[in-house]
């Protein structure tokens, strides 16, 4: 917890610093481009944009820890509800992506594992480690020729008609998910295959087949369970890079979440709503990576008994 904290705060200071260096300034941002230089230099002033950064670094960690992101200088509201709302529809096309791949991942890997050095395993690692390369755009560009103009399978962009339920949001979804699905997939299966065949050679295995156990019982206690472990890391780190990662996506397909929200702010130079987007993503990926550790702790009894120790 303490070096996620200490991470978190790491960050601020890269993006603030970040944020400082961009050409541009508020009053500008604010007034447009048009705008008088003297009345740019007031608007600045009456905002404190011209006070040492340091000053302006302490005053916004401050707000922040009180729950006050700022104000949008595009929009002139405050920027915590469009954080909000956009973060709930990445966290939506998140999850469906990790639903799909997910099992899909684990699955092929663990079916690797067990026909290693066979055609199935062969097959899946080259498709593992050639899916993993395709750039998120290519992969979006063919999904949406064959899947929404050609075949017209399943919606051109992934925003639904207001007042949809959940089939047809997951509808909408599935087309944006499918790329990033595609580059995860690979990391997964790698990671679940490397882990399966460490599970199958281990002591604890061939101990409980010499004792006679079921096949089936062997997979599901002993190798399946150990396997995993190192996988459910490598799931959370993808979670965290997936959402960071979905600037590409969202922008093809006209979804507004957290990383179309920080690409439009970057643009505009509204760098009271890009702080917090990226801070937001920032504090997830670690979030998840927190929640990972915990969870291979659980679930791993050798390292529950050092904690106790």
């Amino acid at each position: 917890m303490a070096l996620g904290l200490l991470t978190l705060f790491l960050l601020s200071i890269v993006v603030f610093l970040g944020t400082q260096v961009l050409p541009g300034n508020p009053g500008r941002a604010i007034l447009g481009p048009l705008a008088d230089a003297r009345a740019v230099a007031a608007l600045n002033e009456q905002l404190g944009a011209n006070r040492p950064p340091v000053e302006i670094y302490l005053d916004w960690m401050g707000n922040m820890l009180q729950g006050d992101l700022g104000q949008s200088y595009t929009f002139r509201q405050p920027v915590a509800p469009f954080i909000g709302a956009a973060l709930v529809n990445s966290l939506k096309l998140v999850a469906v992506i990790f639903v799909m791949v997910v099992p899909l991942g684990i699955g092929a890997g663990v079916i690797a594992a067990l026909n290693a050095g066979k055609t199935v395993d062969r097959i899946v690692s080259i498709a593992s480690l050639s899916l993993t390369v395709i750039p998120e755009f290519v992969s979006s560009i063919v999904l949406i020729l064959v899947f929404a103009v050609f075949l017209r399978w399943l919606p051109l962009t992934a925003s639904w008609p207001p007042g949809s339920g959940v089939l047809v949001q997951i509808q909408h979804l599935i087309l944006p998910a499918l790329p990033l699905v595609i580059v995860l997939f690979g990391y997964i299966a790698r990671m679940a295959r490397s882990g399966t065949i460490e599970a199958l050679s281990a002591d604890y295995t061939r101990t409980a087949i010499l004792k006679g156990l079921p096949w089936r019982t062997v997979l599901n206690r002993h190798v399946l369970r150990n396997a995993l472990l190192p996988t459910i890391t490598v799931i959370a780190t993808q979670a965290g890079y997936a959402l960071g990662g979905l600037v590409v996506v969202e922008t093809l397909f006209r979804y507004q979440g957290i990383g179309n929200l920080v690409l439009t702010a970057a643009k505009g130079k509204d760098f009271a709503m890009l702080q917090a987007g990226v801070l937001t993503i920032g504090a997830f990926f670690i979030l998840v990576t927190l929640i990972a550790d915990t969870l291979v702790v659980m679930l791993n009894p050798r390292l529950r008994a050092g904690l106790k120790r």
